[in-house]
């Protein structure tokens, strides 16, 4: 038995939550991942994982396992990484998952940079709006914004972007231009971002000075993807709140404008997270620092 991929394999099932999954992310068959995971339980003379059709549930043993072994496994990663960094150029593959907006106003354009610099490393995007799960769905890092709440997730602080809210001329001229952020609920027509996971719409917020102010009005239009969204209001659907840096070549061409500027939502954080559970390899570690010096630029540039 080759004690150390087993280790490895038992620890992907623990944070797959499966055997296929956890099969899929380390490219091998399951049958082969289960050999191994058994192969490992018979060696220590324990269970390490309970095991059902329809799931997998680690034992207190299993658990204890796992986290000393995970150590272990860091620990010999990081000496490899050590040596590797001197002697070789960062490769391989890497999963990012990133909002529909942010990947193509910000992300998008400054990546040709990226892919310069570092020429042997494989990127493939996710893009959308939804939450992944970064250990079961095997993404090394992902793009967020807003506030944070996992606690077992690692993350760095990327920038703040802009909030505006906006509408076409046409609708202005049809519904008028409020000047406070209650005259929305008199008439006008609100295009809703709604929650790609809960289906929930979100308020709309405003902030002048230390007075603060979230509008809840229902919504003649609702959206679960942020390239849609702002579609949605250059169409002429209604008013959005949305990323200044999203909406910044329609407002530049006119076919949007600005409205309540002296209202504008509190900035919007931007992090790069990733599990505390996953190993910072070194091609995770450039990719990481070359966000962080390409975001806080764009974000509002």
């Amino acid at each position: 038995m080759d004690q150390l991929l087993a280790i490895r394999a038992f620890a992907r099932v623990v944070e797959a939550g499966n055997f296929t999954r956890a099969a899929n992310s380390l490219d091998m068959p399951n049958a082969t991942l289960s050999k191994l995971v058994q192969e490992l339980e018979a060696h220590l003379g324990v269970r390490l994982l309970l095991r059902t059709t329809r799931r997998v549930t680690v034992t207190a043993e299993g658990r204890d396992y796992y986290e000393r072994a995970l150590r272990i496994v860091r620990d010999l990663e990081d000496i490899d990484c050590a040596f590797n960094s001197v002697t070789t150029k960062p490769h391989g593959q890497l999963r990012m998952d990133i909002g529909g907006s942010t990947a193509r106003d910000v992300l998008l354009p400054a990546l040709p940079d990226f892919v310069a610099r570092f020429p042997d490393i494989t990127l493939d995007l996710g893009v959308s709006d939804r939450t992944v799960d970064l250990i079961s769905d095997n993404v090394d890092c992902v793009v967020r914004g807003g506030p944070l709440s996992d606690s077992s997730l690692v993350a760095r602080h990327l920038g703040n972007a802009q909030m505006i809210t906006c509408a076409t001329p046409g609708y202005l001229r049809t519904y008028g231009i409020p000047a406070y952020p209650q005259e929305l609920n008199n008439g006008h027509r609100i295009i809703s971002y709604l929650s790609p996971q809960s289906g929930r719409a979100f308020p709309l917020r405003f902030r002048h000075g230390e007075e603060r102010i979230e509008v809840k009005t229902a919504h003649r239009v609702g959206v679960n993807e942020s390239n849609a969204h702002l579609a949605a209001a250059v169409a002429g659907l209604g008013i959005i709140q949305t990323f200044r840096y999203a909406a910044a070549a329609d407002l530049q061409a006119g076919r949007l404008v600005e409205i309540l500027a002296d209202w504008r939502p509190s900035d919007y954080p931007f992090h790069v997270v990733y599990p505390q559970s996953r190993h910072l390899t070194q091609r995770l570690r450039v990719l990481i620092d070359w966000l962080r010096e390409v975001f806080p630029q764009r974000l509002n540039g």
